[in-house]
């Protein structure tokens, strides 16, 4: 059951677009912004979120066609799963688990100042929520963040409508902040003569190196609207809802960003911003106290929002994993009456918690950009190999497999390929030879025909050929070190491949079974395969310049996790007593066996 729950959708939730929204807009906007135009971007951190946002929007086009076609729990995960493999999808979601444990715990800990701001300062904030350093020892604990993390822990523990109301109020509230800060911070600009852009180093004063610099960073700001492609199972139209929640939060989120950075540089010199909190620090710079303590507030409120999003995907990813055997089945309980992996909610949020309540997660949070990335990715080739290498079987329990074996149109055999179990073979071929007009269609507009086998390995071998090309542009333009003759062969091969594989794709025709594979009718991503291609470039553009340091910690992560999974995962993976069919008779085989695909 777990198995179809891959392929098929069964609604049984409500909507919960506020959740892409509220996760998004937060230490992106009220922290970012003052560290970013400081060391990186200058006054044209605008361009550094516009930026930022085109890398995020081409993955949001392909999230939100995977999301709609593939409505189940466990979002990037979940994707890879089905169109790459078990072994890529756990080391995703091994990924994506630490990038919502240090994210989660890194938005916990920016709280605290934005509260200390509300009550006067760090020193007249209450002794239990006060920070405090452990005697002999370099550890500053925060109460506060620890606490926080266990109410929005209870309050997810609830129910997903309850907690999308609330997040749909302070969400609210802060997008109201937000006006704020972009009326009140423009006419305050206009009376001030734009004072942040009369600067002698000109509007790029690290360079156009550093606002890219900058966009790497930004980035952060934009992660959050995947979080509803993890709560698909909890949507009531998944077609429709996903999408929208997705390509709406993003526009809004990107808007609001470039306007609050392009008033908040003109208000104060980016030199001079407050890297903890640099919006309520220029206005009380202007002498606009209340304004300070009102968008302190937003910050508060909005980080708390932030908070939320980033520990509500978790306990969905685990149950994904736990669901495929990966992980043990204490994740993968719902709570009957809430509908929420409960279990999994509060494992979560109390590892969340004792990470904000000891640990100075800053220098971490390097490590939550690379699971992004990563996931991102991954995403944008799923899509490739979705539109022209779609898998043709599908796994199904043991439990059906002697009632299909029964069933007339199907004979049973032993699978001699390299999958894990039986599969079910049909009397018709899985490859045809194509009709007399297919074929006159063909020669008459390439002038020669590929059969559906050689046309899938030709795909498949692009796919690989522009994932190589990109790596190799990526670390060529990102390592200055490197010697120039070095460097500029690095590129030269990177850019063959990658144009090589763009132009068979383009040429071949995208697989007819991509019709049948998942639920049809939702968004498809358009520009295919030209946008996956640009979103797979920047971002691993992007990975490759988090730097080594972050790499170093991420690579230790990784390694557990390949430990885990060797040792665990694969044993007890739900793969090893499945047995497969083709897509395109799995529909027909619940019917005639009376089992509820779902």
């Amino acid at each position: 059951m777990e198995l179809c729950a891959k392929f098929f959708y069964l609604p049984n939730g409500t909507r919960s677009n506020f959740i892409a929204v509220g996760s998004t807009i937060g230490a992106g906007v009220y922290i970012l912004v003052g560290t970013v135009a400081r060391e990186h971007s200058g006054p044209a951190l605008a361009f550094s979120f516009l930026i930022a946002g085109v890398s995020a929007a081409l993955s949001a086009f392909c999230y939100a066609e995977l999301s709609s076609r593939f409505p189940s729990a466990g979002s990037a995960y979940h994707y890879s799963y089905i169109c790459i493999g078990e072994g890529v999808a756990w080391l995703i979601g091994w990924a994506l688990i630490l990038e919502y444990t240090i994210g989660g715990s890194t938005v916990a800990r920016g709280i605290s100042p934005n509260l200390a701001m509300i009550f006067g300062g760090e020193d007249c904030l209450p002794a239990i929520l006060a920070r405090h350093q452990i005697p002999g020892l370099d550890i500053v604990v925060d109460p506060c963040a620890a606490v926080l993390v266990f109410i929005v822990t209870g309050l997810l523990c609830i129910g997903v409508k309850e907690s999308t109301f609330a997040q749909g109020i302070i969400t609210t509230v802060n997008v109201f902040v937000m006006i704020f800060v972009i009326v009140a911070g423009s006419y305050l600009c206009f009376k001030t003569g734009w004072a942040g852009y009369q600067l002698p180093s000109g509007y790029f004063p690290y360079g156009v190196d550093g606002m890219l610099a900058g966009s790497a960073t930004v980035f952060f700001a934009y992660i959050g609207f995947d979080s509803v492609a993890s709560m698909a199972e909890e949507v009531k139209n998944p077609q429709r809802d996903l999408p929208l929640g997705i390509g709406l939060s993003l526009l809004l989120c990107c808007l609001l960003y470039m306007m609050v950075s392009v008033v908040i540089v003109g208000l104060v010199p980016y030199y001079a911003m407050d890297p903890d909190t640099p919006i309520s620090s220029a206005f009380a710079t202007h002498g606009i106290q209340w304004a300070a303590y009102l968008i302190a507030l937003g910050a508060v409120m909005a980080l708390c929002s932030t908070l939320m999003g980033s520990i509500l995907p978790q306990p969905r990813i685990l149950m994904a994993m736990a669901r495929d055997g990966l992980l043990p089945s204490f994740f993968s309980d719902v709570n009957q009456r809430t509908q929420v992996p409960v279990k999994g909610t509060i494992s979560t949020g109390f590892c969340a918690a004792l990470l904000a309540f000891f640990m100075d997660v800053s220098q971490l949070a390097g490590m939550v950009s690379v699971g992004t990335l990563v996931a991102f990715t991954m995403v944008a080739i799923s899509v490739l190999i979705l539109r022209y290498v779609p898998p043709d079987e599908v796994p199904l329990p043991s439990s059906l497999q002697e009632r299909i074996c029964s069933a007339p149109f199907l004979r049973c055999e032993e699978n001699s390929s390299s999958h894990v179990g039986t599969s079910i073979s049909t009397k018709q071929p899985l490859l045809c030879e194509p009709d007399d007009s297919t074929v006159e269609k063909k020669e008459v507009r390439w002038g020669w025909v590929l059969s559906k086998e050689n046309r899938r390995k030709f795909a498949g071998w692009s796919i690989m050929f522009i994932c190589i090309g990109n790596f190799l542009i990526s670390y060529a333009a990102s390592s200055l070190l490197l010697p120039g003759l070095l460097r500029y062969s690095l590129c030269g091969v990177g850019g063959l491949l990658l144009l090589s594989g763009l132009i068979v794709l383009s040429c071949i025709d995208q697989d007819d079974a991509r019709h049948s594979f998942g639920h049809s009718g939702g968004f498809i991503c358009p520009l295919v395969p030209l946008l996956p291609i640009l979103c797979i470039l920047i971002n691993m553009y992007l990975l490759v310049n988090l730097g080594a340091g972050t790499w170093a910690r991420v690579s230790v992560w990784l390694f557990i996790g390949v430990l885990v999974y060797v040792f665990y995962g694969r044993r007890h993976s739900s793969l090893a007593n499945a047995f497969y069919v083709t897509t395109a008779h799995a529909d027909e085989i619940g019917r005639s066996s009376g089992y509820s695909l779902a």
